[in-house]
């Protein structure tokens, strides 16, 4: 919450807290420990497992590589004890020495006769993310790469939804964007190897997670609750996702996967491979690398409608290719230092021909649009980060640059529309597929004419330069044992929208639309008449651009009106404890967040005025900047009634900045001066940015129990509330100070106060006879007011659903693995549209994956997504009122993996 110069009692607290904690004389510890966990084969890597100083009630827990450390521990004999979910509790005794850092090897799995089972498959997964999930001092999520491997899942949004409160929003069937517990995408904040991801897409700041393939991610975490020592942007959570290193595994590997895959809509054969590569050249030095490469060809068909009187049908061909690399490496010279470089690239492009045909029922002036999408559009994501640990005495220091580009080009999309007046076409919208009624005229491009065309040149950039910094040391209060975290982190950042678009609208007199008609393609969801034939389109304007009569007007105002460029400067500093009191883990901090932001851009007004006889287009530059900072307190505690039962609970304050495209310095105005009963009378309408918007602000409450068996599984419960301030809605802001005399403004403004809370419940148990189940669901409701023609109404948050929730059923042998898996998400509401609601209907999908293990080394597997060929379906007030419907059909994929070594 932005303070206004005063401080909130809690954030005071906290600051106190902390003050004591920093006079209190640290421990100066005269020894240290460097330990690992390992197996007996030295095949895994035991993450998150915990460790504890009986004697010293020092606890921490195992790092990605197995690896643990206790900086400063007084001489003495003491016992280590090592649990981890899965396998027996291992206590060993150990001697602490004078200025010495011992490092001792702790063996776990020795007498595991299922060792076989838990290095192949589900089980091991499980474990690994289970345990990670026990000893955060956050309330999360987390997947492993393992588990990834054990659904049909392409990237990292599809790995995402199988957790508890995660959605994912589906392009062509495919997942996109990840929400948490029904918050917009836009309000989490998505990290990869440390680095916050600009977003590909113009005007958004949700980055499309697709574009990151499975094979190159070693583990997903999704944070529920944050802890200072992170970025403050997260109203609905923080993802993290973290690539493949040489030190994540215990011995040198390489693998290699081919896939093929079917969709059963269009008919097409889809080649997939990917391989990985991790090595420890020296026992300091190691260099991982993963490469994914996938070329797939789909499609889906859609109708869709106004609610009203118009029905559109919709046929997409969509050649989508997926390239994905990392090169990562790790110096570890000693115990005390380490360094490292990550680097990702990820390209994703869409080669999409889309035919659509427009219906408009008016009577004797019912219209006929045929219409065509030719266009390529690739986005890109890269990321850099090098960075370094060093133990210097008590103080441990780490540190990170980095930066990270991401792109989205859309070059020479060409749009064409073709028109004709037809009174004889029906159709009944009060259904969930309208089948539109045709004569012999309506099917005949020779009775259309060609209306319009349209060519757009559009490329997105967005840059981040980041520092950050964090100082950690141990403490003491009294008898107890903490920890002391300080850091501060630098983001700068650009997001540039160029837009070049060209209208054609005259000079059609000699084009004959019946030189373009093709056959009828095949379209399951209603006659759909000729086709365009996309080569003779793109041939005949590439040829005859120089001939056509741009309407100059009009791409002027289209083309400088999407124009701008942000500039965004975040400083943030943070101050953060930890503590354990006997059964308690406390973590408490308050975080500082500064933004500078500017935006630069034009104002655009297209001025048609009868009596000037004026028709023009006038541009002004137009620019803004705003400033605001954050004070954001927040503890997280953990109280552990046993090994296998605990209770967690957090309050914290976070914020999320608005979408780039709603602050951003653009006015697009249209005044039109005409005569009305001998007089001229003037109407302004306009659509404009908001570079005053205030970023939204919550307070979140989350409590969750949790209990472990004991063995690989968890049972957990939470409840949580979500209190968001400065909400932001779109409202017809005409009248009000600046927009006098305009009859409609369309702008971003920040709403009322919205609240969202709702209760999660999760169990997943892998069981010794090899059968594993994972079930979750959550339950939320919420209340946002929105405007629309000046008056309020109450509503649910925008996409969130009342239910949400995951099944799995797995059974493991040691020749072969099966799962089925199930994902649900109940009707949500959309938006308003005109005087209608707009929902979109609940969505089940199932999926199937099988593997067969060769030998140790060789597996096949077969996938099947989307097995009841469910559809995306959008009403209006009414479930049986269309507003969209889409078939994408099942795919299905086999593949073989060689794990070379």
């Amino acid at each position: 919450m932005k303070m206004n110069n005063r401080l909130k009692p809690l954030t005071i607290a906290c600051i106190a807290a902390l003050g004591m904690s920093i006079s209190q004389q640290a421990l100066a510890g005269d020894g240290a420990i460097a330990g690992q966990i390992n197996d007996s084969a030295e095949a895994r890597v035991y993450v998150g497992a915990k460790i504890k100083i009986k004697e010293l009630n020092l606890v921490t827990e195992s790092r990605r590589d197995g690896s643990f450390r206790f900086p400063s521990v007084p001489a003495g004999n003491y016992t280590l004890e090592v649990s981890y979910l899965g396998e027996q509790t291992k206590r060993i005794p150990i001697t602490v020495s004078d200025d010495q850092t011992i490092t001792p090897v702790v063996v776990l799995g020795e007498d595991d006769t299922l060792e076989e089972l838990l290095v192949l498959g589900q089980r091991s997964s499980q474990a690994s993310a289970i345990n990670q999930q026990r000893v955060s001092n956050r309330i999360s999520n987390v997947v492993s790469a393992d588990a990834i491997g054990q659904f049909p899942d392409q990237n990292a949004a599809e790995s995402l939804q199988r957790l508890p409160g995660l959605t994912i929003e589906r392009d062509q069937g495919e997942g996109r964007f990840v929400g948490i517990r029904g918050i917009d995408p836009n309000l989490n904040n998505v990290v990869i190897n440390g680095l916050n991801i600009p977003s590909p897409e113009s005007g958004v700041r949700s980055v499309a997670l697709d574009v990151i393939p499975s094979e190159l991610i070693q583990t997903l975490e999704v944070s529920k609750s944050v802890t200072p020592d992170m970025d403050g942007d997260a109203i609905g959570g923080s993802v993290s996702v973290k690539s493949v290193s040489a030190f994540d595994k215990q011995q040198d590997t390489a693998s290699v996967t081919v896939q093929a895959s079917q969709n059963d809509l269009r008919d097409e054969t889809s080649p997939k491979i990917s391989g990985t590569f991790t090595q420890k050249i020296t026992p300091d030095f190691g260099v991982a690398a993963a490469l994914s490469y996938f070329d797939r060809e789909f499609g889906s068909d859609n109708i869709e409608s106004n609610g009203d009187d118009e029905v559109e049908q919709r046929h997409y061909s969509i050649t989508r290719e997926r390239l994905g690399a990392a090169v990562n490496f790790d110096y570890r010279p000693d115990f005390n230092n380490q360094y490292f470089l990550r680097t990702l690239y990820s390209e994703f492009s869409d080669d999409e021909y889309r035919m659509a045909n427009a219906f408009t029922f008016d009577g004797e002036d019912s219209e006929i649009v045929r219409s065509s999408k030719d266009r390529y559009e690739s986005q890109s994501i890269f990321t850099v980060a090098l960075g370094g640990e060093h133990q210097l005495d008590t103080w441990q220091a780490d540190w990170q640059v980095g930066y990270a580009m991401s792109d989205e080009d859309e070059p020479n999309a060409l749009y064409y529309d073709f028109v004709t007046e037809n009174d004889s076409i029906e159709s009944n919208l009060e259904t969930m597929i309208p089948q539109v009624t045709q004569d012999a005229d309506a099917m005949d491009l020779s009775t259309y004419e060609l209306d319009e065309i349209a060519f757009e040149d559009n490329y997105t950039k967005d840059t981040e330069t980041s520092f950050k910094l964090d100082l950690t040391r141990p403490i003491t209060l009294g008898d107890y044992k903490g920890e002391l975290k300080m850091g501060t982190k630098y983001r700068t950042r650009e997001k540039d929208r160029d837009s070049q678009i060209f209208i054609y609208d005259g000079d059609f007199d000699d084009i004959a639309p019946a030189d373009f008609a093709g056959a009828s393609p095949d379209y399951s969801l209603g006659d759909f008449g000729p086709s365009l034939d996309r080569t003779g389109l793109r041939d005949f304007f590439n040829t005859n651009r120089s001939n056509l009569e741009l309407a100059e007007l009009d791409s002027e105002i289209e083309s400088n009106g999407a124009t701008y460029v942000n500039q965004e400067d975040i400083f943030a500093a943070y101050v953060m404890g930890s503590v354990d009191i006997n059964n308690w883990h406390i973590v408490a901090g308050v975080r500082y967040e500064s933004t500078d932001f500017s935006t630069e851009g034009m104002r655009v007004e297209l001025i048609e005025n009868e009596e000037t006889d004026v028709e023009e287009v006038v541009n002004t530059p137009w620019a803004s900047d705003k400033d605001y900072d954050h004070w954001l307190p927040s503890i997280n505690v953990r109280y552990s009634f046993s090994e296998k039962l605990q209770l967690r609970g957090a309050y914290t304050q976070t914020i999320s900045r608005p979408k780039f495209e709603d602050v951003a310095a653009f006015q697009i105005i249209e005044s039109k001066t005409e005569e009305d009963d001998g007089e001229f009378v003037t109407e302004r309408e306009a659509e404009v940015g908001n570079p005053e918007l205030n970023p939204y602000e919550a307070q979140n409450i989350d409590i969750a129990l949790e209990y472990y068996p004991g063995d690989i599984g968890v049972l957990s419960a939470g409840y949580f509330y979500k209190d968001i301030d400065n909400f932001v809605v779109f409202a017809d802001v005409a009248g009000t100070e600046g927009w006098e005399g305009y009859d409609e403004v369309i702008q971003a403004i920040n709403g009322d106060t919205a609240t969202l809370h709702g209760l999660e419940l999760s169990w997943v148990k892998a069981f010794n006879n090899g059968f594993l189940v994972a079930a979750n669901a959550t339950f939320t409701d919420s209340e946002a007011t929105t405007y629309l023609e000046g008056e309020t109404y109450e509503t649910q948050l925008p996409n969130q659903s009342d239910r949400v929730g995951n099944l799995t059923f797995g059974y493991e042998a040691n020749a072969f693995s099966l799962r089925l898996a199930m994902t649900y998400k109940s009707e949500n509401f959309e938006e308003i549209d005109g005087d209608m609601l707009r929902f979109e209907d609940d969505h089940t999908q199932v999926d199937f994956m099988a593997k067969y293990f060769i030998n140790d080394d060789m597996q096949l597997y077969f996938n099947a997504v989307n097995l009841t060929d469910e559809p995306f379906y959008n009403y209006f007030d009414t479930r049986n009122k269309n507003a969209q419907y889409e078939e994408y059909g099942r795919t299905y994929q086999v593949g073989f993996t060689w794990q070379l070594r």
